[in-house]
């Protein structure tokens, strides 16, 4: 079994704490997540995880991932060109956030359980998938799990890849256990990538992209085309598009999307937060 740094949360610090208030000396808990549970050994100024002593924190953050980084916790974010952090939620699998907006859903199910849901419809099985920004690698996860062949994902920000390897329900994460031998990630812009893979070459398509405010290139009639041109005759596409406000946005993306995929050739519905479509024909 692996021996990896602990993963905190204020409500496992908070369990750590309130066991030595209790003169406890063992704390049953989660340190990476929720993933697993372990018994822990809990001591006045600290407590002792993979025969390792670790310190208590002086002051722990509500919606906010601590790793182990000697001699001290330290916040799973970085700060580059936007603030990105990992977010905890009451499911176990973490979300991330870019400058305070939330990247996955979080309100009504587990992340990764939502991303299991989105997978399905395109029924991955001994598939080649398409995996046009990778994330957290929920999609490419929720793939494995039900047995596509092969999954060429793409991620082209560093640092949502860098918390990506700190989370430890991430496929390709220090902490994973399944085999991810299918899952090629590269680092790398879609829309750039895009146009040099081959026609046809995949048979169904996961997209989940940021919103249509950071991300507008990634909803384009071009990129469209690109993904109809890679994708075989009757591949599945599942598009993720959020629900927007149209009464404050004052634009319905949804039915954009639907429109520009259409163009393209491809067969379409509403299906949750997102769309399904069918590839047709050739725009």
């Amino acid at each position: 079994m692996k021996c990896l740094p602990p993963l905190l949360t204020v409500s496992v610090h908070e369990q750590l704490l309130q066991a030595r208030l209790n003169g406890e000396t063992v704390c049953h808990c989660s340190v990476d997540l929720g993933l697993s549970f372990v018994s822990i050994d809990v001591e006045r100024d600290g407590w002792i995880y993979e025969n390792r002593k670790f310190p208590f924190l002086a002051r722990c953050k509500e919606r906010t991932i601590y790793f182990w980084s000697a001699p001290s916790f330290e916040v799973v974010s970085r700060f580059t060109h936007a603030l990105i952090k990992l977010v905890p939620t009451d499911w176990g699998p973490p979300t991330f956030e870019i400058d305070g907006i939330k990247m996955l859903p979080t309100a009504k199910v587990s992340p990764l359980a939502d991303a299991e849901r989105k997978v399905a419809l395109i029924k991955p099985f001994a598939k080649r998938i398409l995996d046009t920004c990778g994330g957290l690698g929920y999609f490419a996860r929720a793939a494995l799990s039900q047995g596509a062949s092969a999954i060429l994902s793409f991620e082209k920000n560093p640092d949502v890849l860098w918390i990506r390897d700190l989370n430890a329900w991430s496929p390709d994460s220090p902490w994973a256990i399944a085999d991810h031998r299918a899952l090629q990630l590269t680092v790398g812009d879609i829309t750039e990538q895009l146009p040099l893979m081959a026609d046809a070459s995949v048979e169904a398509v996961l997209h989940d992209p940021p919103r249509f405010g950071i991300a507008g290139e990634l909803y384009s009639q071009e990129f469209y085309y690109q993904l109809a041109r890679v994708l075989v005759h009757r591949g599945k596409l599942f598009h993720y598009t959020g629900t927007p406000n149209q009464l404050t946005t004052g634009r319905d993306v949804p039915a954009e999307v639907a429109k520009r995929l259409k163009r393209a050739g491809f067969v379409t519905q509403f299906n949750g937060d997102g769309i399904l479509a069918t590839k047709q024909s050739h725009p």
